[in-house]
């Protein structure tokens, strides 16, 4: 097996195809693609400062590295990727990309990554200015997983989250099979337009939250600040505390302890086909004949 160690390279391309090598405190810098249709490299305290280093490669394992601004769009096309305790400084990383592992990973400047990438598994990973985050991403575990940034998982499917801080607005739009364990999200118009989104032991913050969702699930969440929550909303769900004001589901069950305003229009939705309790009391409305 090769073994690069204490090298400096620059040039593009300059161990393309390489196959089956070890990488020790390397340097790449000026040149693109350096390790374009590499397969089985084992890459170690190394420093990526140039585009597109990892494109159409398989069975790579970073340790200790680092991919500086410079490395914009640095994983694309390549299955089997571990990267763990590692930095990447550059937006637009991992793209169409699949079977991918980050362990310990810090993200500085996250925008338009992780697109349209499958079976991705993420423990404590750190994720800033990460607009648009997991795009169309499909088969997604994370935990721990610390996210500021907007629009992230827009058009995700098959996702799984725990024990996680979210911060973004317009989080999982156009989303489908998404389920969060215990963790916090705050940001505008979280979930719309969703399929089968489930929120269990969650504390929520959001402005028109969760609104035009099929299959809404709420288990023993606080709602702090949620106005105008749920509209045309299809919702199961149980609220354990916070406040705020429910506007207009169209149908379901709502039982919520804390301080929250119902809105109901009957010129909207059809008030019968909601049931909300709040404080223990059914809320009751006497829709007039159409």
């Amino acid at each position: 097996m090769q073994e690069f160690n204490g090298k400096s390279f620059t040039g593009e391309r300059a161990l393309f195809k390489t196959d089956g090598a070890v990488i020790r405190n390397c340097s790449f810098f000026d040149g693109e693609s350096p390790l374009k249709e590499s397969r089985n490299l084992s890459v170690y305290d190394s420093s990526f400062g140039w585009k597109y280093p990892l494109w159409y490669g398989n069975g790579f394992k970073l340790r200790n590295c680092r991919l500086q601004p410079g490395a914009r769009a640095g994983i694309w096309y390549t299955a089997n990727i571990e990267v763990r305790s590692s930095e990447i400084n550059a937006p637009k990383n991992f793209r169409r990309s699949s079977c991918i592992t980050l362990e310990n990973v810090c993200f500085t400047d996250a925008g338009e990554t992780m697109w349209a990438c499958s079976d991705v598994s993420l423990s404590d990973v750190s994720v800033k200015n990460g607009d648009y985050f997991a795009m169309n991403c499909q088969n997604v575990t994370a935990v721990s997983l610390d996210l500021e940034g907007n629009y992230s998982f827009d058009g995700a499917k098959n996702v799984i989250i725990k024990n996680s801080r979210i911060i973004s607005k317009d989080a999982f739009w156009n989303s489908e099979n998404v389920t969060v364990y215990d963790s916090y999200i705050s940001g505008e118009y979280l979930g719309w337009n969703a399929k089968n989104l489930t929120l269990i032991g969650c504390t929520i913050e959001s402005l028109q939250g969760l609104c035009y969702v099929g299959n809404l699930t709420l288990r023993n969440c606080i709602l702090e600040n949620t106005t105008l929550a749920f509209e045309y909303s299809a919702v199961d769900a149980e609220i354990i505390g916070g406040e705020g004001s429910i506007k207009n589901p169209s149908s379901g069950i709502i039982k919520a302890d804390g301080n929250f305003e119902i809105i109901m229009e009957e010129d909207k939705v059809d008030v019968n086909r909601t049931n909300i309790i709040v404080g223990g009391k059914k809320v009751e409305f006497c829709q007039r004949p159409r």
